[in-house]
């Protein structure tokens, strides 16, 4: 028998843990074959993690949180980013949609041009405009030719529509146009609908003409259409002028007074045709003064055109 040094027996001092050890052999062989048979620990470890589960997830909530802050800053920089791009993209695509716009536009008043230039049969001279001056007193424009080009005082500007106006000032590359309806301004008008002439003078309402001495028994409406009747030379007959829109007595019942919109897009036109070789004027054009006895519309007389200087 071994004995220990204090006169013991070694093996009945390890017997109970070595039965121990026996035991939990034993059961832990028991509990695999009735596992692998029925499944039982599966059971077991099914009901230990429905409560152990809330614990791990409470434990894993700082690196969960940690997690979302990231992917939730990422997220918000990067939607911010793409609704910049967005952003960027629309404006671009806007400003390409709005200059498509305006170049239809441009080309659709070129067509216009061209179609009154084919149908005139007269040599004209294309100009595009540089400046506008549309104010109570003033009514100019600047085109982009001048004396290089050929341009001289007293030309004829007209539009698609019709009579602008008349070139009052030439330079070296640029040349000033008097409009129609500048207050110093007056060109002699026909009523195409029954053939009465008058004149037609420049107002200080802008887009405006205003014709002051039309007589009392002639038949005059609203919406009669008015072209240039060609007396004095200046401007050649029967190009559009404007269009009657309101027409009463004068306070002393005289004449009739009425006003009229003009046929050219004075404000819109940014391409303009200016008439070449026309007949020379009958005359100087006599400065504009304010409306008094009748206007004579002789040949002889007739007091068309504006100042040559503004």
């Amino acid at each position: 028998m071994t004995l220990t040094r204090d006169g013991g027996s070694l093996f009945s001092a390890n017997m109970a843990g070595t039965l121990r050890l026996i035991v939990y052999l034993a059961l832990a062989s028991v509990l695999m074959v009735l596992d692998h048979r029925g499944h039982w620990l599966a059971k077991v470890r099914y009901s230990a993690a429905v409560v152990v589960e809330p614990i791990y997830r409470l434990a894993g909530l700082p690196a969960e949180g940690m997690r979302v802050a990231r992917v939730a800053f990422a997220n918000r920089k990067q939607l911010t980013e793409d609704n910049r791009q967005l952003r960027v993209d629309l404006l671009l695509a806007n400003a390409r949609l709005n200059h498509m716009a305006a170049v239809s536009r441009q080309n659709k008043r070129l067509k216009k041009l061209l179609d009154t230039r084919r149908k005139l049969g007269m040599k004209v001279q294309l100009a595009r405009v540089i400046d506008i001056d549309l104010g109570a007193f003033r009514n100019r424009l600047t085109l982009d030719v001048g004396a290089r080009q050929g341009v001289k005082v007293g030309q004829v500007v007209i539009d698609a529509h019709g009579i602008m106006g008349q070139v009052i000032e030439v330079l070296p590359s640029t040349c000033m146009v008097m409009l129609v309806t500048d207050p110093t301004h007056a060109i002699p008008v026909t009523d195409a609908r029954t053939g009465m002439r008058t004149m037609a003078y420049g107002s200080h309402q802008p887009g405006r003409l205003r014709l002051p001495t039309i007589p009392v028994s002639a038949d005059v409406r609203v919406g009669d259409r008015l072209i240039s009747s060609g007396l004095g030379g200046r401007f050649p007959p029967g190009f559009p002028v404007g269009t009657v829109t309101h027409v009463e007595p004068q306070v002393s019942g005289m004449f009739l007074t009425a006003r009229a919109r003009p046929a050219a897009d004075l404000d819109r036109s940014g391409e303009v045709l200016l008439l070449r070789d026309l007949a020379p004027p009958a005359g100087p054009p006599s400065p504009v003064r304010k409306v008094g006895p009748p206007v004579s519309l002789k040949p002889g007389g007739a007091r068309a055109g504006a100042e040559p200087r503004p």
